[in-house]
């Protein structure tokens, strides 16, 4: 992957793995409402969609919506983490000096919280939140400003994440794009289709790629 100069991150699935505090969250409504909670296999597919996809899966209704959000704002850092391996990933670009940024439609309070609490916001160049501008993925405008913030041209810029509106987001800004097959993708889901530059297994894959 040749003139790459910087890279940008989806968070959920991506960067990082929530999967467990969402469903914890999720769980803890479904048994406030008498309902039988949902394994974290059930919920990882859906983990990177928001919350109205968790009501979708729970079969719960818009007024729990928010209860879930006052749970997630409270378990948020319980067991939050990077991927194996994406620590190595990011360590490289440091030491290399290439400057990484995140760009997630997770909302502000959330990502903040979760990039404070994990000490990286001291080590990413840029911190893009779905609510941070006008426009989210899958539009390019966090992309593009997120570049912008990094002082790095969209087409020396590599765009990794696991949903097809990463793709898409990054396709229409002008940058590399990889796959995160490792990510919440769900069954039935063909990233082969996406148009994305590259697929990744695993993260130590991006360290391969730009050496």
């Amino acid at each position: 992957m040749k003139n790459i100069n910087s890279v940008l991150f989806d968070l959920d699935g991506t960067l990082l793995d929530t999967v467990h505090d969402l469903a914890c969250a999720l769980n803890i409504v479904l048994t406030r409402h008498q309902r039988p909670v949902l394994s974290v296999e059930k919920i990882r597919p859906i983990a990177g969609h928001g919350y109205r996809a968790m009501l979708k899966l729970a079969e719960l209704n818009e007024s729990a919506g928010q209860q879930i959000l006052e749970e997630y704002q409270k378990h948020l850092l319980d067991s939050t983490c990077l991927f194996p391996g994406m620590d190595d990933v990011l360590t490289y670009l440091d030491d290399q000096h290439i400057p990484w940024g995140i760009v997630t439609n997770k909302p502000e309070r959330f990502t903040l919280k979760i990039v404070n609490g994990l000490q990286l916001s001291h080590r990413a160049s840029c911190v893009i939140s779905g609510d941070s501008l006008k426009n989210s993925k899958p539009h390019p405008e966090p992309i593009l400003h997120a570049c912008k913030l990094m002082q790095r041209e969209p087409k020396n810029c590599l765009f990794v994440g696991d949903a097809k509106i990463d793709i898409l987001a990054s396709i229409a800004a002008g940058t590399a794009s990889l796959v995160a097959l490792y990510g919440y993708i769900p069954d039935g889901e063909n990233p082969e289709t996406w148009g994305a530059t590259g697929m990744i297994q695993h993260p130590s894959e991006i360290i391969g790629l730009l050496a």
